[in-house]
């Protein structure tokens, strides 16, 4: 199958994430919202490396980015995304993409190698306007009325709007053709520190964890802050304080091995230091790979919101708002991806699963997929110090571009 001559051009590799991290840089890392303007510069960027590849580039009218092969024989579909979450890191998304790019320049141009990889940056991965827009878009996941719900969780903008702003407006969206592609083939950083702590360089991911977020919503009464005799006030913004700790106390009796939970965020109604809050509001996710962990558990925090509501003093609402099924990763994509590491990375490898949400996921709903991670320094991620060694960068690069040479070989 592998030479051992991978023929990646590492130097390559390393300039291509260097041009991505120099549009919207922040600090060492960058600041690239969807559809803001060095979001957009990047989309550009690859679709102008795409013929590079043998590839022809489209940007469709969600923000996705093709570049498609007219080459016969099989096709392997890959990629990530190109936008940030605020303010944070420089290889979240991008190093599956240029990964992808990389392969495709590799492979495409060899009429020794049987098929071609075709490339995908997916937008809004990172969920500034929803959840996985581009690549659910892709599967048919996406309705016209899902896009005119949709806005931008820190400015209010609708979607409308920013794909008006950036020229998408009217833009036809790409649809998978079915049986098109063998499957599709993520890297990604690890966002964690199991491969840098045991000296290990790939990870074979196994399954993607499910994220299922909630709005709970504590209802007491407002009232003031000094005349109000602490045994008869109905304080939402401490209900939600000891049902936060609650969760934790009662959450591990029912939980899986790799269950986590998440109060991501805090709200107090109307929020000033003399006003008893009269309501509360926290957003609340669990993630786990086993629905039934994720079931269990949800049946857990309302039964334990009742509990709340009955003692009369302020009542707690429950509300189920984003729902993510959990995804395997197919095993013959991992097996390619374990051989390629035996090849390039001295067989450095585990199998893990992802605690992360990717876009891996949603394409796993309609074709086989794979994903491999390679370390990040100190496990960081979502923050603009995330960073990998390059050597790292290249090995995983060798070893992406060598399992996508055995998946099209069958």
């Amino acid at each position: 199958m592998s030479d051992n001559r991978s023929h990646v051009d590492g130097a390559r590799v390393l300039a291509d994430l260097h041009a991505l991290r120099g549009i919207g840089t922040y600090k060492t890392g960058v600041h690239k919202p969807t559809f803001s303007e060095p979001h957009m510069r990047s989309l550009e960027w690859l679709a102008q490396r795409l013929p590079e590849a043998a590839l022809a580039a489209d940007i469709d009218g969600i923000g996705n980015v093709f570049g498609t092969s007219t080459k016969s024989g099989p096709k392997l579909l890959a990629g990530s995304h190109l936008e940030s979450q605020n303010f944070a890191g420089w290889l979240d998304g991008p190093l599956g993409v240029v990964y992808a790019l990389e392969a495709a320049r590799v492979i495409n141009p060899d009429p020794n190698t049987n098929g071609a990889v075709e490339v995908a940056a997916w937008c809004d991965e990172e969920g500034h306007f929803g959840s996985f827009l581009g690549s659910r878009s892709y599967v048919g996941g996406v309705t016209e009325a899902d896009i005119d719900a949709a806005r931008d969780r820190n400015s209010g903008r609708t979607m409308r709007e920013a794909l008006r702003d950036v020229g998408l407006a009217g833009r036809a969206r790409a649809k998978a053709e079915r049986g098109r592609h063998i499957g599709y083939l993520e890297a990604h950083i690890e966002q964690g520190e199991t491969l840098e702590s045991g000296g290990l360089k790939i990870g074979v991911v196994t399954s993607i964890v499910g994220i299922w977020q909630y709005r709970i919503t504590f209802t007491g009464e407002q009232n003031h802050a000094g005349t109000t005799r602490m045994g008869v006030r109905k304080d939402a913004g401490v209900a939600l304080a000891r049902f936060c700790v609650d969760i934790d106390d009662r959450f591990p009796a029912s939980c899986g091995p790799r269950t986590v939970w998440t109060t991501g965020r805090i709200t107090l109604d109307p929020g000033a230091p003399s006003i008893i809050p009269g309501s509360a509001e926290m957003l609340f996710q669990i993630r786990d790979d086993d629905p039934d962990v994720i079931g269990r558990l949800e049946d857990l925090l309302r039964s334990m919101a009742a509990d709340v509501s009955a003692q009369g003093r302020c009542s707690v609402a429950v509300e189920r708002i984003r729902t993510g099924a959990p995804a395997m990763m197919d095993t013959a994509f991992q097996q390619a991806i374990e051989a390629a590491s035996v090849a390039f990375a001295g067989g450095k490898s585990i199998r893990m699963p992802s605690g992360a949400g990717h876009d891996a996921q949603i394409l796993a709903t309609i074709m086989p997929a794979g994903m491999l991670f390679v370390p990040s320094m100190g496990g960081i991620s979502h923050h603009w110090s995330e960073n990998t060694d390059d050597a790292d960068i290249v090995t995983g690069a060798q070893v992406f571009v060598d399992a996508c040479r055995r998946l099209l070989a069958g």
